[in-house]
């Protein structure tokens, strides 16, 4: 993605229909800033581009917390429109991430990103965006809550196959594991495509198989190369845009994980587990902090992971028994899912 553009395109958006003086002014600039950004002659710091957005109007504590699911300690009462509310920030996104790892995804030296992250140096908005999606693989999703991706040239073509991926994978939730063992070294191996070879592989029926593949040629998340299929497009994607779709693809995990669990032999390798207990209001929260980690280092470990051997299912839940079922409703918001 061109980021450069793509910062441009955003301050574009956020400025509307309000003229670029009169903006530079409520910015408290003598000079047409938002002239020289919208035009790529400079670019605003993170804090400035959170600054503008919250003059015309957002609500950046909001948006962060939809963003990142609630705000943890780290980042509570945190200005983001700062330097050191940028730090945090970007601090609690790349947590399990080592330096290196994140200034070689933003491709930037790791002196460089290390001072942004200590709060010692301000990254441009075109680096920012980089290390949101280096950090988060959610760039998009981020970009969503400051203004339609849709709308914005530079974002419009990854959009629209994030979209189809979200809408596949709520229709069909078996694409989701079609799309993995497409990947898996032992499909890439095959001369061709073989009928029923993904099907064997994940225990569903041939009809399922087609259906998916269908679907999924159809949104051009995947294209037929030389006999087989290849993915051409994944992204992460975020259930948390459709609450009642998000539900459903979460319950469809469940159960097949409940189908798959009578099956297992006392000593395969597969692990189900429990923990009923009581446990302290402080101790609950640091359990849910714990257990959003663990779903982000988890999403970090598969994706520099090589090569791809095994297709693999993981269901997490975290829930107040003692409570209204109703309760639970507001761990929607640490819950994802991912293509």
């Amino acid at each position: 993605m061109d980021h450069e553009a793509l910062a441009k395109e955003l301050i574009r958006a956020l400025r509307g229909r309000r003229s670029q003086v009169a903006l530079s002014r409520r910015l408290k600039r003598r000079s047409n800033v938002l002239y020289a950004w919208e035009a790529g002659l400079r670019a605003p710091t993170a804090a400035g581009f959170m600054e503008l957005a919250k003059r015309v109007g957002v609500d950046i504590d909001a948006q962060v917390a939809t963003f990142i699911g609630g705000l943890p300690e780290p980042v509570q009462g945190q200005s983001f429109a700062s330097r050191e509310g940028v730090a945090a920030l970007l601090t609690h996104l790349g947590e399990g991430t080592t330096l290196v790892e994140l200034a070689a995804r933003v491709g930037k030296n790791r002196v460089s990103v290390g001072r942004w992250l200590k709060g010692e140096a301000e990254p441009r908005l075109p680096d920012f965006l980089r290390l949101i999606e280096a950090s988060s693989l959610r760039l998009l999703d981020f970009v969503a809550l400051f203004a339609p991706p849709q709308e914005l040239p530079a974002a419009r073509g990854a959009w629209e196959r994030l979209e189809a991926q979200r809408r596949v994978a709520y229709l069909l939730p078996w694409s989701h594991a079609v799309l993995r063992v497409l990947e898996l070294a032992d499909y890439r191996k095959l001369p061709k495509h073989e009928h029923g070879f993904i099907a064997q592989r994940l225990g569903i029926s041939e009809k399922e198989e087609r259906a998916c593949l269908e679907a999924l040629v159809e949104s051009r998340l995947i294209v037929r190369r030389r006999g087989r299929y290849a993915v051409s497009s994944v992204l992460t994607v975020d259930t948390r845009q459709n609450p009642a779709a998000g539900r459903a693809l979460k319950g469809h995990w469940a159960r097949v994980a409940e189908q798959r669990l009578p099956s297992l032999e006392p000593a395969g390798e597969d692990l189900f587990s429990y923990n009923l207990f009581t446990v302290s209001e402080k101790d609950w929260e640091r359990l849910r902090e714990m257990h959003i980690a663990y779903f982000q280092e988890l999403r970090r470990v598969i994706g520099a992971s090589e090569p791809a051997e095994r297709v693999a299912l993981v269901n997490l839940q975290l829930l107040r028994l003692d409570e209204s079922p109703r309760a639970t409703d507001r761990l929607e918001k640490t819950e994802q899912s991912s293509l």
